[in-house]
């Protein structure tokens, strides 16, 4: 596939290219010895451009190009992946990297990929029901796809992951016999941790025909299912009360123009009086989420910056009590799923092909540099309806001793005067 004979001006396409993503410290070869020189940049990575193909899709539209090229082959990268990718994001900070081609894929996709109820079935099926043999390769024993909770960065995978749903459970300091609504349950795993270790009663949602099912019987081999109902519907759909309103990993799936329709179920569901907490991937700015990533990976995708997600609360006049950011640790997570993914690819390739391979390890390592490098953010928002009696004074107990806190009568609140 290598193309030696690249001429003059095609090498002066790949200084425009550089041009274009800020200059980043990365070089750039041409075949297989035509290295471009950068000043200052004598170590690895090198990008490898291996024809002409992938050379005039990376001068369309850098992102997209690049993303294509590398899942087909036509460009590799020498040296650690990640490490490239951050320099290039911390690049692209400074440089206006978007294309005339890359707006207009991006406006397209937002148009073809938008998240109507039959568009965001489409979306998640494509995402979340590639298999669950699939992420069993990579996820943690629990099967838990969102961001994990690390006391301290020597902390298992599993254990981080342990430790979230305590951190989030704690956040809506979850109390015995209270009823939740979780919308967006993934493979059941927080579900059913809220039903064993906190004696809540669940009713859970997803519209991932897959996800649902492996719910439903891990739910049964628990011993929950009386305390779990997993439905297979879409978030417009809840219906019932609730004391608190749950949704980790979903927001990014739901789009800014629906905002408000989420906002109108939550407070359909749990009124005035009750609390939740929304754990989600966002931005410092309102942009548009990655034009290849939702092109390949995470179709009608979007991660909202703080202000858009005031829409869900602000009609019902619902409260914010917390907000807490805690990227590095979706760093370290995403660090553990490409370790094991990277140590599944024969059984990957297998299942899917080699496009597919390269098409993760680059979503992957994007992932990490994108959250290292502070592209994007991972953000947990608790709230509470208007009239909600139960309020933190501190944030202490967050961090008490789980059986400390089972021991008390009552959680430690102020309540608020009626």
């Amino acid at each position: 596939m290598a193309t030696s004979n690249f001429s003059l001006a095609e090498k002066w396409l790949v200084k425009k290219i550089q041009r274009s993503i800020g200059h980043a410290p990365v070089r750039m070869v041409l075949g297989r010895d035509d290295e471009i020189p950068l000043p200052g940049v004598d170590s690895k990575p090198r990008v490898i451009i291996r024809d002409r193909k992938a050379l005039l899709r990376m001068l369309l539209d850098p992102e997209v190009g690049f993303g294509d090229s590398y899942m087909e082959g036509r460009v590799e990268v020498d040296g650690d992946l990640v490490r490239c990718l951050e320099e290039v994001f911390r690049s692209m900070h400074k440089a206006k990297a978007a294309t005339w081609y890359g707006e207009l894929l991006s406006r397209w996709l937002a148009w073809a990929q938008a998240n109507t109820p039959r568009g965001s079935a489409k979306n998640i099926h494509r995402h979340y029901d590639l298999t669950t043999d699939f992420y069993k390769l990579w996820l943690d024993s629990r099967m838990v796809y969102t961001c994990a909770y690390f006391p301290t960065p020597q902390t298992s995978l599993e254990d981080a992951q342990l430790a979230k749903m305590d951190h989030v459970c704690r956040k809506v300091q979850l109390g015995a016999g209270e009823k939740v609504i979780e919308a967006g349950c993934g493979w059941g795993a927080l579900a059913i941790h809220m039903a064993k270790e906190y004696g809540a009663n669940v009713r859970a949602f997803n519209i991932s025909k897959e996800q649902i099912a492996f719910a439903r019987e891990r739910a049964r081999r628990e011993g929950v299912e009386h305390q779990v109902e997993f439905i297979q519907d879409d978030y417009r759909n809840i219906s019932g009360k609730c004391d608190v309103f749950m949704s980790v990993g979903m927001l990014e799936h739901v789009g800014a123009e629906h905002y408000t329709q989420l906002g109108r179920v939550i407070h359909r569901t749990m009124g005035n009086s009750g609390r939740g907490l929304l754990h989600f991937i966002g931005r410092n700015q309102i942009r548009p989420f990655s034009t290849w990533i939702r092109k390949q990976i995470f179709p009608g995708a979007h991660a909202p910056a703080l202000r858009e997600v005031m829409d869900i609360f602000e009609p019902s006049n619902m409260t914010v009590l917390d907000v807490e950011n805690i990227r590095m640790h979706y760093a370290l997570t995403l660090e553990h799923w490409l370790a094991r993914f990277e140590k599944s690819t024969q059984r990957v390739q297998e299942m899917f092909g080699a496009d597919f391979v390269r098409a993760w390890r680059l979503y992957l390592a994007g992932s990490i540099a994108a959250f290292t490098t502070g592209s994007i953010q991972l953000f947990q928002v608790v709230f509470a309806g208007s009239e909600c009696k139960r309020i933190p004074w501190t944030r202490a107990y967050l961090y008490q001793d789980q059986q400390e806190i089972a021991a008390e009568k009552e959680p430690r609140w102020i309540r608020a005067m009626s």
